[in-house]
């Protein structure tokens, strides 16, 4: 289908599935940002793109709804594994995906309908070395340091999962609120420590295998759920000895179930959803530029 897309979601975080091949208008920056625009386009937290793979059965690259290119997307890549087996790009269970963030395995699990509404992804492994994100402290590890942000004085621990991430923890039975989340969410992201900007979790304990986070995306602001947010939030907790391994990660979208190895290297399960299909319009193409 010319121009066409595939809708989708993890938890409420949703993506627009594309291949470059079928669009006659190019996938720029500006253009990203039109499609993705929830009044003046179709809407969306971001949009990934069927690319081609030397190393892995597919390739993927994931857009922000800014325009920006992202290393790695949970959520985005269970609505891409949905989108293959949907589209009958694979007949596969088990296959794997390269994207900018590394290479990703993905087990598909299908339900009576023959739906696949659930996947599991080898999402690699975390590291909190300053150099992974980048950030610019000198320190062996990213763990437990202090940032100012917002007017406040913050400790965070810093972890890559492909992508980067900034884990802020409160005490157990401190909650952090979403006025939180706006207010230190984009003065985190920005902070002058992360020169390629950061995404940022307000995270907090609330069970011996459990976390509830709050969830600003670098290049997409407030998100519902994400993945990769999931499994840096859930690395960091274990590290610091908050909660132990495999952790329930909650949300406000909902829960992922993440598995912490010895060797931080990550598994995530979770639900995924297929919501639209369809082709943006020759007018609304003809505006793109």
């Amino acid at each position: 289908m010319k121009n066409g897309f595939f809708r989708g979601h993890g938890l409420g975080n949703d993506y627009l599935v594309m291949n470059p091949d079928d669009l006659t208008c190019k996938l720029t920056p500006k253009n990203i940002t039109l499609i993705c625009d929830r009044n003046w386009g179709l809407g969306s937290d971001g949009i990934l793109a069927l690319a081609p793979s030397r190393k892995a059965d597919f390739g993927l690259r994931i857009f922000n709804p800014d325009g920006s290119e992202a290393e790695k997307s949970g959520n985005g890549l269970r609505i891409f594994a949905r989108y293959l087996h949907a589209t009958s790009k694979t007949k596969k269970k088990h296959f794997t995906v390269e994207t900018k963030g590394g290479l990703v395995t993905i087990d598909l699990h299908i339900d009576r309908h023959g739906d696949a509404n659930t996947a599991t992804v080898e999402m690699g492994k975390a590291t909190f070395a300053p150099e992974s994100l980048p950030c610019s402290l000198s320190v062996p590890e990213l763990l437990q340091q202090p940032i100012s942000a917002a007017g406040q004085s913050l400790i965070f621990t810093g972890v890559s999962v492909g992508n980067p991430h900034c884990v802020v923890f409160r005490p157990a039975g401190k909650a952090w609120s979403r006025e939180d989340l706006l207010t230190l969410g984009p003065a985190l992201e920005n902070h002058a420590l992360f020169p390629k900007r950061t995404n940022v979790q307000l995270a907090v304990p609330t069970g011996p295998k459990e976390i509830f986070i709050l969830i600003w995306e670098r290049g997409a602001g407030e998100t519902q759920a994400s993945g990769s947010s999931s499994c840096a939030a859930a690395s960091a907790a274990v590290r610091l000895g908050l909660v132990k391994s495999p952790v329930t990660v909650k949300m406000p979208g909902g829960a992922l179930n993440i598995s912490v190895g010895q060797d931080f290297s990550l598994t995530m399960k979770g639900p995924v959803a297929e919501v639209a299909r369809g082709a943006l319009s020759p007018s609304f193409v003809r505006g793109l530029k």
